[in-house]
């Protein structure tokens, strides 16, 4: 009977496998193919927010902590990368490596003094750290206060792709997130992701068994900020600037915003998220109506009917289930 019940698992867990994977080869197909049909400079912008939500859900969804400052590494990377390019005149990706480096420490400076605290108190220290990093790109020579860093070159990729061509700059901003999201995905399966995900359940048994807890948050906050800055390098290639604007306070509510609407602690949640706020922006932008109205009602009508997000109430639906799609939250 035993041998028998274990057949039927193991035959249901390669079909949600099979399903997962086709899922997910459609949705590389609808990428590779949505250029020709949208607005280039639209899709990369849709990839940089959805991989900045997939880095904050990192932190969010797999290790339970509420960052109020994530801006601060989205928007420092951007200004990192921008400077480089434009003033040192250094090749993109070198500029975004550097951006992503920069990012990556001050992921380790504000996640040392802020892990320290818990639940309010450790969102109030990130977004305190957040308010003071805005405040120094405001007065900074090298940001160019309220004007930004602008006319930022996008280059020549390896000294031989032309990145002026927006079809050239969407396929390498694909590949970036691609390679982003696989990062994410070997990270939250790991051994380490394990470990976060159980200080996210139960923090004082994951003590208890010995873990330095203090150090797997750490470790979390720096990998998501670095995946942060990642996106924000990105966008200050794509728009060939860097400005105030990313890094505000509500950048980070934005994106705090993009991760519950799809769904925290979902892989692709805040992918949708992100492409159901960056659509509604684009669109409504030239319309009479206000766009915080808008977004701010599609929330409320998220968290009264969806309240596990988007992808998270299709995960925990019956079609989920039969699919082989489980939700953990």
């Amino acid at each position: 009977m035993t041998d028998i019940t274990e057949t039927i698992r193991a035959e249901k867990s390669r079909t949600a496998l099979s399903v997962q994977a086709g899922f997910l080869i459609i949705g590389l197909l609808l990428l590779l193919l949505a250029p020709f049909f949208f607005y280039p400079i639209f899709l990369m912008k849709l990839l940089c927010f959805a991989l900045f939500a997939c880095a904050f859900n990192l932190l969010l969804g797999y290790t339970g902590l509420l960052s109020f400052g994530h801006a601060t590494f989205f928007g420092g990377a951007a200004y990192f990368t921008a400077y480089t390019v434009k003033a040192w005149g250094v090749p993109p990706e070198l500029g975004i490596l550097i951006g992503v480096a920069g990012a990556a420490l001050l992921g380790l400076v504000m996640g040392y003094l802020a892990i320290r605290r818990q639940g309010i108190y450790f969102a109030m220290i990130t977004l305190a750290l957040s308010q003071m990093f805005f405040f120094f790109c405001l007065q900074a020579e090298f940001t160019e206060g309220e004007d930004g860093i602008q006319s930022v070159p996008r280059g020549h990729l390896f000294g031989l792709i032309d990145l002026n061509n927006s079809t050239s700059m969407y396929y390498f901003v694909l590949a970036v997130f691609v390679i982003g999201m696989l990062l994410i995905w070997r990270f939250i399966h790991s051994p380490f992701g394990m470990i976060l995900k159980s200080i996210r359940e139960n923090e004082n048994r994951a003590i208890s068994l010995g873990y330095s807890v203090a150090r797997y948050k750490l470790g979390a906050f720096v990998m998501s900020a670095a995946l942060a800055g990642l996106a924000g390098a990105l966008k200050s290639l794509v728009f060939q600037f860097a400005t105030l604007t990313d890094v505000a306070w509500q950048m980070s509510g934005e994106v705090i915003l993009m991760t519950l609407l799809g769904g925290i602690g979902t892989l692709i949640g805040p992918i949708f998220g992100a492409g159901l706020v960056v659509t509604l922006q684009n669109y409504l932008a030239t319309s009479e109506f206000p766009v915080t109205i808008i977004t701010g009602v599609v929330f409320m009508i998220c968290v009264l009917i969806f309240r596990r997000g988007i992808v998270g109430e299709f995960y925990a639906s019956w079609i989920g289930r039969k699919l082989g799609f489980v939700y953990r939250r």
